[in-house]
């Protein structure tokens, strides 16, 4: 069986061509911003622990999941409106996560450099693996207490190694 090579390259740069626009042709975007991202996670309190004390997300509300009564919904602040929630589901255990397609990848989360630098030492003084810094020391990759990936940065939002997006 013959094995087809595809320039990767080449189907990016006509992706390009075909749908993004310089930033004076796009239109507004339709949307306010990303109310927040809901995962799943396994324990509560180990969750809230995890993003309150070592990434300093401060929790901001927990209540009951509407839809299941046995069901915990919560939401920690991740700063300009943006929130990172989680529901729990403990009579009705869900698997460990996977990547698949339709599935996500992992979290990226902008801090300020000062918040970078204390992460990075809460994650070393527990003793939690990260890999990086990598992209001129502005990004850690590490797992969340359910194997999420996260990942936090010190380029500001809108900038990813550097670069402007959205311009």
């Amino acid at each position: 069986m013959a094995t087809v090579k595809v320039d990767y390259q080449t189907k990016r740069e006509a992706l390009k061509k075909a749908y993004l626009k310089p930033k004076s042709k796009r239109p507004a975007t339709s949307a306010r911003g990303l109310h927040h991202l809901a995962l799943i996670c396994g324990d509560i309190e180990r969750t809230i622990k995890f993003y309150s004390e070592v990434l300093g997300f401060p929790l901001v509300e927990l209540f009951e999941n509407r839809d299941l009564k046995s069901s915990t919904h919560f939401f920690h602040d991740l700063g300009h409106g943006n929130l990172l929630a989680f529901f729990d589901f403990p009579e009705d255990p869900m698997p460990p996560t996977r990547e698949s397609v339709g599935g996500m990848h992992h979290v990226s989360i902008s801090v300020p450099r000062e918040q970078f630098t204390r992460i990075q030492g809460e994650l070393d003084r527990r003793g939690i693996e990260y890999f990086g810094p990598d992209r001129v020391e502005n990004s850690l990759y590490f797992k969340g207490p359910d194997g999420e990936l996260l990942e936090i940065e010190a380029d500001p939002l809108e900038v990813m190694e550097g670069r402007a997006l959205a311009q």
